[in-house]
């Protein structure tokens, strides 16, 4: 990559910005680059990588990526695609082995490999961590599968955004090219980019330039893994991630190798699922088209000790990564990309800033009025949750008052919060304990997340571990069960 840096001051507002936000809210370390073309404007760290060891953050120290890893898994998938190994229109059934998809609602045959690298196959939102210093190893692919590999609404029916979807394509990947998932991006998408400081997990001989993973107050997180590798477990150093972008904006370096053909490169692109009326997903990819002319790719990722964000303009041959080694901040990463792209592209501060003028006014419109129920959902509601340990009674109760009760087993009765229903989608929160060994692993409540059919409701019953009550504020885990309820009377 030709390096040109600009003159420090081009990029003064968005270096001070960095400087004064790391302070204001205790940012160990920053690493950034910055791309046009294919040359290389800017790259720095910030802060520390590692505190304990006292080792500075550069752009080419290798921070976790969180959900970043889903468009390098996407693009690995369209490596095998364009071998002729995999049709992304079939079901991804047809590639996972003796382990598949069940469907209690849809044709899980209409689960193909594109809806689930675009989040709208089914599968319900998933994640599942496992810390070095916890008793826990992730299980098997196919006990994932076994346990949580439902759909939960039908192929093609709405967006829902999965891990576990990405998690299934890594196992495809592996399947498929007979290789382990972190050896097929090493040999096929890593090494032919030049990108030396990136793997899957800290691979050997990169743990001298890993950035630790940091927490609330400073906390250090010990190691962890998770059972969805293809969306959270790749590593990668901010200068290789602007190799990664090379390929994606076309724009190859002359020590790279064309691993995906530009036709490929353009289906990735196209949005053919819709997150909101100006922002859809493509084959791992987010597309922006918020700002006329300025259409842009991207992701970003969160997880504990992790904060990263991934942005291409295109049609200007632009790219920004920047990374972080502890989670939140996501509002400061976004402000440090606008100040960047407003120097490089004229119009884009007037234009985003009335992006985000009309996004408030939008929110402001959308605010949560007080739940009244339709009289045809009043009454009682029973069924099932059906967990991997068996099924558990279920009701729920709509009140003319707009209270929602619940109750789950033998459970004693508790009120459901923060209750929404829109477009026949039926969501809330409520306390209780789903009871099963993965969920007990960590406090949790229970999220509800259901569709009115007619007469039923169905969907899941999300059991997210409560943050405030695990240590070192973890993520812990996501995990759905199938829940499914009749209307009495």
């Amino acid at each position: 990559m030709t390096e040109k840096p600009l003159r420090p001051e081009v990029f003064h507002q968005a270096r001070e910005r960095i400087r004064r936000g790391m302070v204001e809210r205790g940012i160990p370390s920053l690493a950034i680059a910055v791309a046009q073309g294919n040359t290389l404007l800017w790259e720095e760290g910030f802060g520390w990588a590692d505190r304990e060891r006292r080792i500075v953050a550069t752009p080419h120290t290798l921070y976790s990526l969180a959900s970043i890893s889903k468009p390098i898994t996407a693009t690995a998938l369209m490596i095998l695609k364009e071998r002729g190994l995999l049709d992304l229109d079939h079901p991804i059934n047809d590639y996972l082995g003796d382990s598949k998809l069940y469907a209690r609602v849809g044709n899980v045959e209409e689960a193909t490999v594109r809806r689930v690298a675009n989040h709208t196959a089914g599968l319900p939102v998933h994640y599942q961590f496992f810390y070095q210093d916890e008793p826990y190893l992730p299980p098997s692919m196919s006990e994932t599968i076994r346990r949580y590999g439902n759909l939960v609404t039908a192929p093609g029916e709405r967006f829902l955004y999965s891990n576990l979807g990405y998690g299934l394509l890594s196992e495809v990947i592996a399947r498929l090219s007979g290789k382990s998932y972190a050896n097929f991006l090493r040999e096929e998408v890593f090494l032919p980019l030049g990108m030396l400081r990136a793997s899957v997990q800290v691979g050997p001989g990169l743990e001298p330039f890993q950035a630790q993973r940091y927490g609330p107050g400073g906390v250090l997180y010990p190691f962890y893994d998770n059972d969805h590798p293809g969306a959270s477990a790749v590593y990668c150093s901010a200068h290789d991630l602007m190799r990664f972008c090379m390929l994606h904006l076309k724009q190859p370096l002359p020590d790279q190798k064309a691993i995906l053909s530009e036709e490929t490169l353009d289906e990735m692109q196209i949005p053919t699922a819709q997150r909101s009326a100006l922002h859809g997903y493509g084959i791992g990819w987010n597309i922006y088209n918020e700002i006329e002319d300025h259409c842009a790719l991207g992701h970003g990722g969160n997880m504990d000790g992790v904060n990263t964000l991934l942005k291409m303009v295109p049609a200007a041959r632009i790219a920004v990564a920047i990374l972080t080694n502890t989670n939140g901040n996501r509002d400061l990463e976004e402000q440090i990309v606008t100040d960047i792209l407003s120097v490089l592209l004229p119009t884009y501060a007037e234009e985003s800033a009335r992006v985000k003028e009309r996004k408030k006014l939008e929110q402001s419109d959308e605010q949560t009025e007080e739940f009244r129920p339709d009289v045809r959902l009043l009454g009682r509601w029973y069924g099932h949750v059906h967990t991997y340990e068996g099924d558990i009674p279920f009701t729920l109760w709509f009140k003319e008052t707009g209270d929602v009760q619940a109750q789950l087993g033998t459970q004693l009765k508790t009120l459901v919060n923060k209750v929404q229903f829109k477009e026949q989608y039926f969501t809330g929160a409520m306390m209780g304990d789903i009871g099963t060994q993965d969920a007990r692993r960590y406090p949790h409540y229970l999220q509800l997340d259901l569709k009115q059919r007619e007469d039923r409701f169905t969907g899941a019953m999300i059991a997210l571990s409560d943050r405030e009550k695990t240590p070192g504020n973890r993520f812990g885990s996501a995990l759905n069960h199938w829940v499914e309820l009749r209307k009495d009377g």
